[in-house]
């Protein structure tokens, strides 16, 4: 039985691998996370917005693999576009990483809100 995601919510990364979108092979990358409440939806931001390779590769194939400490997920993920789960995701990636106050100010503005609802 998986951990419960929770338990894994102050770890610093998690791994997010995709099925790329040309090769069809496992594309895997490292990136901040956080898990919203009660803990079966982990947000990021992508500060490349839809430019980022991981951001068209879950376009075209939803279905991701999230690995924390050790702990593999399944998910699907997809772009937020409610604008109150947008707000939640961003809030808690900035309060989980920043560390001097506004200097992450611009990614917080600008980056692109992704959800995986984490499947068990």
């Amino acid at each position: 039985m998986p951990t419960d995601p929770r338990a894994l919510a102050d770890e610093e990364f998690c791994y997010l691998t995709t099925v790329g979108r040309v090769t069809g092979r496992p594309h895997e990358i490292e990136i901040w996370f956080a898990l919203g409440d009660p803990g079966r939806t982990l947000y990021l931001l992508s500060g490349g917005r839809d430019r980022s390779d991981w951001v068209k590769n879950l376009r075209r194939n939803p279905e991701v693999t999230v690995r924390i400490n050790g702990e593999r997920f399944g998910g699907r993920a997809r772009i937020v576009e409610d604008e109150e789960e947008d707000d939640l995701a961003r809030r808690l990636l900035v309060e989980k990483y920043e560390r001097n106050p506004g200097s992450l100010a611009n990614w917080r503005r600008t980056a692109l809100p992704v959800a995986i609802n984490l499947t068990f």
